[in-house]
């Protein structure tokens, strides 16, 4: 749950250089609650666990949960930080940078997940990334996975020290070129180098690994089909690439929960194209699309 605060730019500025902004702008943000939105927004039955700060932010996020149909029952405040934060600059070619300070994210511990429990082990696919602590998470899946919850593991922002029963843990682990960069220590700059690393990943006892790469697609394994393959996506002119991995992860969740008779490329097809219709509009949030403004043989 991040507060952003996203300055457009002509293009991303140098070390030491101070350049001029062309618009700028406040709005919700964060991996976990984007996901959230963009699954909810193709109809999912969505609930949010969460720290936020007592503070206007806070309250802010909150009320944008509940506009967006999302459960708030285990939205927690906290004074003891504040609201977490992002920082984002976008370039005109969509590019962008980002700082994010996580604030009362980190406070999210054991307990609260505890306390969510019930909400957890009822759902049908569970998310969670890393912008609260990795225990957090860790405690999330260890929930999700001991009631048959399908758990969606995003390990972002990536730790290189990743604890090994994060892949085990995770149903589906999915990443983008970076992370997957930091996590195998392999360059990642094309579908084939992404196979490499999904074999990597998957040796470590994860059940489906997906990297994530932007205009490119991504690239599936699993343990079903032990043989990277490429699903590529269609070719858009990108305004904001801000949140387009969010995007994805989201509407994967919605469709291993809704769909669940899908095959994985056919989940993953759908993605890719919910994800690039959210880079054709500025914002993050703003820009996810609705179920009714989709075409029908997505659903």
């Amino acid at each position: 749950m991040l507060s952003s605060r996203k300055s457009l730019t002509s293009r991303l500025p140098k070390t030491g250089e101070t350049i001029h902004g062309h618009k700028f702008f406040i709005g919700f943000g964060g991996k976990g609650a984007n996901q959230c939105v963009q699954a909810a927004r193709l109809g999912a039955k969505t609930s949010m666990v969460c720290k936020v700060g007592k503070d206007s932010f806070g309250n802010d996020y909150i009320e944008n949960l509940k506009q967006n149909d999302i459960s708030t029952e285990f939205t927690y405040q906290t004074k003891d930080a504040a609201t977490g934060t992002a920082s984002i600059i976008v370039s005109n070619e969509g590019q962008n940078i980002i700082v994010i300070v996580a604030g009362a994210n980190l406070l999210l511990n054991p307990e609260d997940l505890r306390e969510a429990a019930s909400a957890i082990s009822r759902a049908k696919v569970m998310i969670c990334q890393l912008e609260v602590t990795p225990a957090a998470s860790l405690e999330a899946l260890r929930i999700a996975h001991s009631s048959g919850v399908k758990t969606l593991f995003n390990p972002a922002p990536a730790i290189a020290d990743l604890d090994p029963q994060f892949y085990t843990l995770s149903d589906v682990f999915c990443c983008n070129e970076s992370e997957a960069e930091i996590l195998t220590s392999l360059e990642v700059s094309s579908p084939s180098d992404a196979g490499k690393a999904t074999l990597v990943l998957m040796e470590r006892g994860c059940q489906v690994v997906i990297i994530t790469l932007g205009a490119e697609g991504c690239v599936m394994l699993s343990q079903k089909e032990p043989v990277p393959k490429h699903i590529p996506t269609e070719n858009v002119k990108a305004v904001d690439t801000t949140g387009a991995g969010d995007s994805f992860v989201g509407a994967l969740a919605f469709y291993l929960a809704y769909y669940p008779n899908l095959s994985l490329e056919e989940m993953l097809k759908r993605s890719n194209f919910i994800a690039a219709v959210s880079v054709q509009a500025i914002g993050t949030q703003s820009s996810y699309p609705y179920k009714k403004d989709l075409p029908l043989d997505l659903f």
